[in-house]
């Protein structure tokens, strides 16, 4: 994959960590893989595997290493917080040496809202942690829905280092091309270019749609062009 990037002159600006462990070769496991993990050998599991995903850079250049707090319904539990702030402060140095920046992305749960994820690095200062905005999770807040991405953007805006883009109906995580859902693309745009790192990745991260009745791959890749060809000459 490093030849085929380098031979067309692409880079690898980001790598999503695992959220499950592969614990067969045939089939992977629903066994989560958490930096929040409170019990300690599991902790230390998690985290040597990660350790593996940053140290993929070796072969495999790449900037940003996206992680979540947790799973998708992770409460705010004090112990989860402590955890997650040894797992992070171990990665985080580890990640240094590689040359990879550890992002912690938004999401819907307690310990991925963005008003925590805040909190959490000013409390505990762990320099070198960046955010990964997802526009998509954003959007699936609790805020009025003219405001979801905007009050989601503020907290985060100054160390935001990637975007991840995606559309829904604001109901799911639906993860379709910019323009299929309910998104306010141009208001959303305008959101994003406060940020005050320039030149901050912008990354489609779409659900694959599959079954009987889904559009082939080549088709999907197309929509997937048109959407950002659409997002782009908004940008402008």
């Amino acid at each position: 994959m490093a030849d085929a990037l380098e031979a067309h002159k692409l880079q690898l600006v980001s790598l999503h960590g695992p959220t499950s462990r592969d614990v067969s070769a045939m089939r992977e496991s629903a066994m989560p893989l958490s930096i929040c993990e409170v019990e300690r050998v599991r902790r230390i599991e998690a985290m040597d595997e990660l350790k593996r995903v940053i140290d993929v850079a070796d072969d495999l250049p790449y900037a940003r290493l996206i992680l979540h707090m947790g799973g998708a319904r992770e409460n705010a539990d004090p112990r989860k917080r402590d955890a997650a702030f040894s797992t992070l402060e171990h990665l985080i140095l580890h990640a240094h040496h590689a040359g990879v920046t550890v992002c912690i992305e938004n999401t819907t749960s307690e310990m991925g809202d963005p008003n925590y994820l805040r909190a959490f690095v000013d409390e505990t200062r762990l320099t070198g942690l960046r955010f990964n905005f997802d526009i998509g999770h954003a959007y699936l807040s609790d805020f009025q829905e003219d405001e979801r991405i905007e009050k989601s953007f503020a907290p985060l805006h100054d160390l935001v280092s990637s975007v991840h883009l995606h559309d829904n109906h604001g109901e799911k995580d639906e993860h379709l091309p910019p323009y299929d859902g309910t998104i306010d693309w141009p208001a959303a745009i305008k959101v994003l270019k406060s940020a005050p790192q320039s030149n901050v990745p912008l990354v489609l991260e779409l659900k694959e749609r599959t079954g009987p009745e889904a559009p082939a791959a080549a088709e999907q890749i197309a929509a997937a062009k048109r959407a950002l060809d659409r997002f782009e000459e908004t940008w402008t």
